[in-house]
């Protein structure tokens, strides 16, 4: 009798055991899931760290095997779709003037726009990336630069008259790399400005419109089927402007400033001076033509009003 008891009393204890055994693996579920949530964000942090990482190293790997400072483009295989990020621009100059189209042109091609800068005027990075070359070529570019951006896309800027930038420099968009020019196999004061997707020449018009001082949306959609066809509609929509004339501030934007969402503060006849060795703020102020406090009010200098080689003085 006392036997069938304890045995009845263990069956027991061991039912109810079983039946808290989910109770306590929820409970410790539960208590683990805010951890769980926990090394998640870490985890993305460090993830979104390493990727930014990368990405400032070598931008847009996915579609360069390469880094090579020696030329200016090479080509390579496209993908037979892209999608380009074009936010985050900056207008590489407030000109609004097209002086010549992306295409065939005098028996060649054109694979550009050439956009009406003066001398001296700042030239700026269109979006941010990694300057990649930096160097002259007598009989072409002349003084250019040559920057791969995080979208995928390069940037040539051609016939400056000074770089501003060096080689394998961060930049980010509306950085000044270069101050117009009419250096290399040019006719005038003008930017030569490409736009290249692994290496190939691709119509900037598809990305900008420089009368409107704005990229043409948020995102671009590369398709090998259909880019010829969309880069001559760009071509005719954003394109040369017609044979009125133009009047000056269409090329320094000093009537323009209220009309482009990205770029206003970059308007105007805004002009910026590299440090050389040897230049001291005075220096600097006699050569531009301005008064020392101009320059300490534009650049917030310190009491001690020193430069050093190689920063990038606004004197206007």
């Amino acid at each position: 009798m006392h036997l069938n008891k304890n045995i009845k009393n263990l069956f027991f204890a061991v039912v109810m055991t079983m039946a808290a055994a989910p109770v306590m693996g929820q409970d410790l579920l539960a208590r683990q899931a805010p951890v769980d949530k926990k090394m998640r964000a870490v985890d993305t942090l460090a993830l979104q760290s390493i990727t930014a990482r990368e990405e400032s190293e070598s931008p847009a790997s996915a579609l360069y095997h390469d880094w090579d400072n020696r030329y200016a483009h090479k080509e390579t295989a496209l993908p037979n779709e892209y999608r380009i990020d074009l936010r985050g621009f900056c207008m590489p100059t407030p000109s609004r003037v097209i002086t010549s189209n992306f295409g065939a042109r005098w028996g060649r091609m054109h694979k550009g726009l050439d956009i009406k800068v003066y001398i001296g005027d700042t030239i700026r990075s269109a979006f941010s990336g990694k300057v990649r070359v930096v160097r002259y070529e007598a009989k072409g570019y002349g003084n250019y630069v040559v920057i791969r951006h995080n979208n995928g896309l390069e940037t040539i800027y051609g016939h400056l008259s000074k770089h501003l930038v060096r080689e394998n420099q961060i930049v980010r968009a509306g950085d000044p790399i270069g101050l117009g020019g009419n250096t290399g196999r040019s006719t005038g004061s003008h930017l030569h400005f490409e736009t290249r997707l692994c290496g190939v020449a691709l119509n900037p018009a598809l990305f900008f419109d420089f009368k409107a001082q704005d990229v043409t949306g948020d995102f671009y959609t590369f398709r090998k089927s259909t880019v010829d066809r969309e880069s001559a509609e760009a071509t005719r929509t954003r394109g040369k402007n017609d044979g009125n004339g133009y009047k000056p501030e269409d090329v320094t934007g000093k009537a323009t400033a209220s009309t482009s969402r990205q770029q206003s503060e970059y308007t105007g006849s805004v002009r910026y001076h590299k440090v050389e060795a040897g230049e001291t703020v005075y220096s600097i102020a006699r050569k531009r033509g301005v008064s020392v406090d101009t320059l300490v009010k534009l650049n917030h200098l310190g009491e001690n009003m020193r430069v050093r080689p190689g920063q990038i003085l606004r004197y206007s």
